[in-house]
Parts: structure tokens; sequence; C-alpha cells
């Protein structure tokens, strides 16, 4: 039975993994690497980094799971969108990659929509307004701050792809990470020709368009030999990292949605057509799935929000649980349940970093408010994690407003492993919540995505349906959902009040 690498280019590091092709995982591996933040709101890192970390993460899984190079069947990409690879005539990297969370391209932005006839000419091309994460700012600013480095492109790739160039000599993307650069035309999946002349671009700095689990080339006898493969074996397209997770959680049917709560938390419903929101509050990008559509929202700090109260308020349960060999995060929620349903009135807005959907407002700042000498530390802990969650139900009520059917929501990330945060989601978003058998995200995702597009299966469709099933059912709890539902709207309206302060503590800043 042939085996499938699922390779996932990610922030912290690289994962893969080995899945037979009934959806047995035989081993996985990660290998980290560095975040430089060179200034304020900058983010980048060094391509070659990623490089070296496939070629490790390979080598080890195939030891872990003894593997022979004849075993492996097909190898699927995923990895961080919108980051900006810089290629020149001798396709050597330019200058370090700019990431999805670097956030110097404000300007960038702006100068997109003013091209583009304004914010709703934007959507109507390439389905999206313009931010600060996607790929098409980033070529921008280059233009405008490196000429001399714009001047030396002649490729433009995202993460993954540079990988795949690395496996493959090919230059290469797919639909589902090519819908977060800006410049794919969402409707036709295709680069959108109207909005490249009017930002005065060429076509020829983007690689071809691939479906994702379509072949892009094969390995070269040169990264053959470096991982300790045989040449020739076929990389898929694969699928930006949540499209790619979503693959991997089975979100490939109308009516199954998935709320991922891990460092930043994803909303991800699938749709059988484009369907966009006119205020542009959702992305909407290509699926992975041939012929489909998703649609998407991201909290970029939703579990990150309670990783960052961990860090900076829960010394004393982070010693407890090492001396007790457990996960503070036990602990921590553990403390959370203590106090009721709704934290007795005090609010946490998670916006520590800003926020992308739906208020696309770097300026947004995260927040504690209704405090009082009735609260606590566990009213603390608990309302962290109430923000996180109402964030989220902020995408899943823009949804359910495009009359995107949300039957089933299966729960993934951090957010899913804990019973009480499973529970709590369940409240908050007001119906039975499930988690599956797989947990391994966008590299699982793809493996599946290589074992459809060589042949193992007949559609991705089939894939998933072969080896993902619901394993937990969580219901909400009629006291709890009361009590949120009545919560839910004075949540949204603190946001809204507070816009302007956010931009006015901004100011104090520059």
């Amino acid at each position: 039975m042939p085996v499938y690498l699922g390779v996932d280019i990610g922030t912290s590091g690289t994962k893969t993994l080995a899945m037979r092709e009934d959806g047995e995982i035989l081993g996985s591996s990660t290998a980290e690497y560095p975040l430089s933040n060179p200034k304020p709101g900058w983010s980048e890192q060094s391509p070659a980094d990623w490089w070296q970390a496939v070629v490790d993460s390979v080598k080890k899984v195939l030891r872990v799971a003894k593997l022979k190079s004849a075993d492996i069947g097909g190898i699927g990409l995923s990895g961080q969108m919108h980051g900006s690879v810089f290629l020149d005539r001798r396709h050597q990297v330019i200058r370090p990659a700019l990431l999805w969370n670097d956030q110097r391209t404000v300007a960038e932005c702006a100068e997109i929509e003013s091209r583009a006839g304004g914010r709703a000419e934007l959507i109507r091309m390439v389905a999206n307004p313009a931010l600060t994460g996607f790929t098409a700012p980033k070529i921008l600013w280059l233009r405008n701050q490196e000429k001399r480095n714009f001047d030396r492109t002649v490729q433009v790739l995202l993460p993954k792809d540079y990988v795949r160039f690395c496996l493959t000599g090919e230059f290469a993307t797919e639909v589902s990470d090519a819908s977060g650069t800006l410049l794919l035309d969402v409707v036709n999946r295709c680069w959108s020709t109207e909005l490249l002349q009017k930002l005065d671009l060429s076509g020829s700095l983007l690689p071809r368009v691939y479906e994702s689990e379509d072949v892009t080339g094969v390995l070269t006898e040169s990264a053959a030999k470096q991982m300790g493969l045989r040449a020739g074996i076929p990389v898929v397209g694969g699928g930006g990292d949540q499209a790619a997770s979503a693959i991997g959680n089975g979100i490939v049917g109308r009516g199954v949605v998935s709320a991922t709560m891990g460092t930043s938390g994803v909303v991800f419903a699938h749709s059988d057509e484009v369907q966009v929101d006119p205020q542009g509050r959702l992305h909407t990008f290509c699926h992975a799935v041939r012929g489909k559509w998703h649609v998407m929202g991201c909290v970029l700090s939703a579990g990150g929000s309670l990783q960052w109260f961990r860090n900076q308020l829960c010394h004393a349960e982070v010693l407890l649980a090492k001396k007790q060999k457990i996960d503070p995060y036990e602990l921590i929620t553990s403390e959370a349940a203590a106090a009721p349903a709704g934290s007795e009135g005090l609010f946490f807005l998670p916006y520590l970093t800003g926020e992308r959907t739906p208020h696309a407002d770097p300026h947004a700042r995260g927040s504690w408010i209704g405090l009082s000498l009735r609260h606590g530390r566990s009213h603390l802990a608990r309302s962290v994690m109430e923000g996180a969650t109402y964030a989220m139900r902020d995408s899943l009520e823009i949804a359910r407003g495009m009359n995107i059917p949300v039957q089933e929501i299966r729960l993934s990330g951090g957010g899913a492993r804990s019973p009480f945060w499973r529970q709590m989601q369940a409240d908050i978003y007001g119906q039975q919540v499930v988690t599956i058998n797989a947990s391994e995200g966008p590299a699982y995702g793809v493996a599946l995505l290589a074992a459809a597009g060589t042949g193992a299966y007949k559609s991705v469709e089939e894939a998933c349906r072969a080896t993902i099933s619901v394993v937990t059912r969580t219901k909400p709890k009629a006291a709890a959902l009361k009590t949120y539902n009545a919560a839910f709207p004075v949540y949204q309206q603190l946001y809204r009040s507070l816009k302007a302060d956010f931009a006015a503590i901004q100011g104090l800043l520059r």
C-alpha cells in the first residue's frame, strides 16, 4: 500500500507526516526555524530555512516510520499563506520573505484600492478587500521602498511554492493559496489580468495556477538525493494552510463548517458556488476541492490570547504544572471553570495583534471591559476564552447571514482538545459541535490531496469520506446558551464603541 508525504511549511516550523493510503499516520516530524522582526510590525523569514527544515523533517519521518523511498507514492505541500518570496533571474532569493503577519503595507493597501477604483471594484475583481497580510501589497511595497530589489525580481512565490521549486524545479501554485495573494480572479480561478494591469504589474512575475490535487511536477535528482528519496515522485498542488486544514478536517461538502481554535482562530465554510460578502468582512477564496470555494473568517489572536494570558499572568500555574508533569492549560481551564458563564459581566476583546475579520483593523487592541471588585483570576481566565470564542462567532454569524448553511461545526486546534472549551464553543455558537478522528491539520490534508491526485482515490471528497469520521459530539447547555446569546450583542458593540479610541491610542505610539 503506497505512502504519501504531507509537508506543511508553517510560521514556527515545518511539519512532515507519512500517511498510508487508508489514512493511517505512520510517523511525523517537525523542524523549527526562527522568525525575524527587524522593525516594529515587520515579520520576515529566510526561505533557505524552510527548505532545510523540509529536508530534515522528511529524512526523519522516513527513519521513524521505517520507510523506503519506493514506498512513497506522492507528496503534498501546504504552507503559511500570503508570504512573498522574491527571486532574481538566476532563481536566487533576493531578500528575506515578507510573511502573512507583516503589517508594513498599510499605504500599499490604500494604493491598491485607489488604483482599482475603490473597495467595491476591488472586491468585484478579486472577491476580497486589500489587507496588509496579503501578497499584492507586499509586491507594491518592494516596488515603492526597495526599487532596486523590485527591478531584479522575475518571480514571486508563496512559501510552499518556493519549496515546490526546490523539490521540482517548477514554478507553480494552486488556487487556494493563490486566492490569498489578492491577485487571483477567484470566480474564474485564474490570475486577474484586470487588476494586474491597474497595478502596473506583469503577469510573468506569477507562476502557473493549478487545481489543488493536480500534479505540478516531480522530484528532481538533486532534491531526491538530499532527502533520501527517489527522483520522479509526483508533487501535487497542495493547498494554503487553511484550505489544507479543511481537507484534513473533511470540510468538503455543503453545510459542514470547521472552527479551528489555534494561535489564530479560523472559521471555514465550504461553498459549492462563489459567495462574497459585499462588505468584505469575510474572505472568499477558492477551495482545495476542484471547482469549489470557501468562505473564511480569521481571528488573529484566538488561542493566542490564552497563550498570552498563560505567559504573562500564570507563572505560578506554569511552575505547578511542571512539577505535576501536566499541561499548564489544564490548570488554567480548571480555574476558568470556577467562574460562571458570562464571567459576571466581564468581557475580553482578543485584539492583541489587531484584527483581521470581520473588522480588518490593525489598530484594534486587546481589552478587559467590565472589571469590578467582584472579579478574580477565574473570571479573567474565563473571559479570555469567551472573548476568543465570541470573535469566532462573529464570523459564523456573517456566514449564516450569507445563507451559507451551518449544519455541522467541526472543532480542531487546542480549543478542541479541551472538554471545557469544547462545551464553551457549543454554548457560544449555539449548536452542537463535533470532533473527528484526524488532528494533524494541514499536513494530513495535503497528504490526502496527494493520494487523490495520484489516483488512490477518484476525488478529494472520496479520500475524506474514506478516512475521516466524527468521534465526539457536544451539545449546548440551555442556561449557558441563554447567557451567551444575551452577552454576544454587547461584545459586538464594544468594538464599535472603541474603534476610534484604538486609532487614537495608535497615534500616541508614532
